[in-house]
């Protein structure tokens, strides 16, 4: 697939870093900036083109005439909806992916019109976006779930939120811990949850009934959603409901959060360095408290009894700050400390220290491009451990003429997958399946996949190709 991305910043290099590493794509990288392209390039192995990502001509030199995606995360909203109509009225280009930060935009859908399938130049009332990203969006959906977990390091959602994927650390006092897997059916027999993948000291551990959990390890589980804390429960100690949340940053997604907390009645504290910032979220929030001081200035935390804090979450622009005040936070009493961290690297390492959960907003969004890009029907694709490991929902399908799917008509265990990949739970009509050897596989089920290295992506798709 030959894909054009517009922009370099962190979101575009991420999606560069992830979409040249699979064989089957020829990337374009385009950015104003000739240093970042340079380093890119001198990373991966991609094409580059300097210039203004919506000018007609630039887009003709990056390949816009035969490209079959562009992709636009620039910093700029409106330089992103224009460069996806341009591609799409001057070349064609058949399927538009934007970046589009700003709630004005999103709030009026009608603004974004669909038109893969059509033959240009047919007029439309809205710019030609197939697809609209919102990074602030996904990452505010992804800290809310955290903190409806409490001791979740990862929570995802599959077929339309019926059915979740979630990783933890497991801890002595869960009821699992030190015993065999296939002890959580007597355990909690009624639920029906599967455990998709277990990881001991950074290695992938292969599961089976006999596996032993043992603490300490990091255990990746899917269940109905409404089982998940009773499987939780099996893996640590079970946690009181978050009430009290501080946040750190005032910025898009530290508004969104607390908005979002207002609803469900959390008692919601933000801290904003700009005055004039602080005062404008104080006005769209209702029952928040928005302080106009440092987050990193412990004197302030003292006062506003961090150490009465369930989570703090350290959302600025600056990922030194976050992991500074996260850090300040946690020794000064808070239960729990979530971080922003820009950099997919720093995020591992940050979780292996004071900070509970580093959050990487690059690897949060990253799922949602990647559906558009994998080769089958996918439906979702969730990055898990830092881009190491996915987690993708895809579609079985019947037979087209001579050529059908790899895995129709067959049970679970007939299943050739590569090393460390699985098949977890299947959705049909409707329906949730947990996976088992013995399961089989229909036409147009919704198969829900495990994928402990990435490596093994391409391979798994084929198998669910027509």
């Amino acid at each position: 697939m030959k894909i054009i991305i517009l922009g370099a910043g962190q979101v575009g290099r991420t999606a560069a870093h992830h979409l040249a590493r699979e064989e089957a794509n020829d990337v374009t990288v385009v950015d104003k900036d000739d240093t970042l392209l340079r380093d890119l390039q001198d990373r991966i192995d991609i094409r580059t083109v300097q210039g203004n990502a919506a000018s007609p001509q630039i887009l003709e030199m990056a390949g816009a005439a035969g490209a079959d995606m562009i992709v636009a995360l620039t910093n700029s909203d409106e330089v992103n909806m224009v460069a996806c109509h341009v591609a799409w009225t001057l070349f064609g280009t058949k399927t538009k992916i934007a970046r589009i930060r700003a709630q004005s935009y999103t709030y009026h859908p009608a603004l974004f019109v669909s038109t893969e399938g059509e033959a240009p130049p047919q007029q439309f009332g809205g710019f030609a976006v197939d697809v609209y990203l919102s990074p602030e969006e996904a990452v505010t959906a992804y800290i809310e779930r955290l903190i409806r977990y409490p001791g979740a390091l990862q929570v995802v959602d599959f077929a339309d939120g019926r059915v979740r994927l979630v990783g933890l650390r497991a801890l002595k006092g869960g009821l699992l811990v030190g015993q065999p897997i296939r002890a959580i059916r007597d355990h909690i027999p009624r639920v029906d949850a599967r455990v998709a993948a277990i990881f001991r000291g950074g290695q992938s551990v292969d599961v089976g009934g006999d596996t032993v959990v043992e603490h300490g390890d990091e255990v990746f589980f899917i269940a109905a959603t409404e089982d998940i804390r009773s499987v939780m429960a099996e893996m640590r100690k079970s946690e009181d409901a978050v009430k009290r949340v501080v946040i750190a940053g005032g910025g898009n997604i530290g508004l969104r959060l607390a908005q979002k907390l207002e609803e469900d009645n959390h008692q919601v504290k933000v801290i904003e360095r700009d005055k004039a910032r602080a005062r404008r979220i104080s006005e769209q929030l209702r029952s928040t408290i928005v302080l106009n001081g440092d987050a990193a200035d412990e004197e302030l935390l003292v006062e506003e009894n961090i150490d009465s804090a369930d989570v703090f979450c350290a959302l600025t622009n600056s990922e030194e700050a976050n992991i500074l005040s996260a850090m300040l936070a946690k020794r000064l009493g808070a239960h729990r400390v979530m971080a922003l961290v820009t950099r997919p690297a720093y995020a591992e390492l940050m979780q292996s220290g004071p900070v509970d959960v580093a959050i990487s907003p690059q690897t949060v969004t990253i799922g949602s491009l990647l559906a558009y890009v994998r080769r089958g029907d996918v439906v979702q694709v969730h990055s898990l451990r830092g881009g190491a490991a996915e987690a993708i929902e895809t579609i079985a399908h019947a037979s087209r003429g001579s050529r059908s799917s790899r895995v129709v008509g067959r049970t679970v265990e007939d299943v050739r997958l590569p090393e460390g990949a699985s098949i977890i739970a299947i959705v049909r009509h409707g329906n949730v399946i947990m996976a088992h050897h013995d399961t089989v596989i229909e036409a147009d089920d919704h198969v829900i996949l495990f994928v402990a290295d990435k490596r093994h992506v391409e391979q798994v798709e084929r198998l669910f190709q027509a």
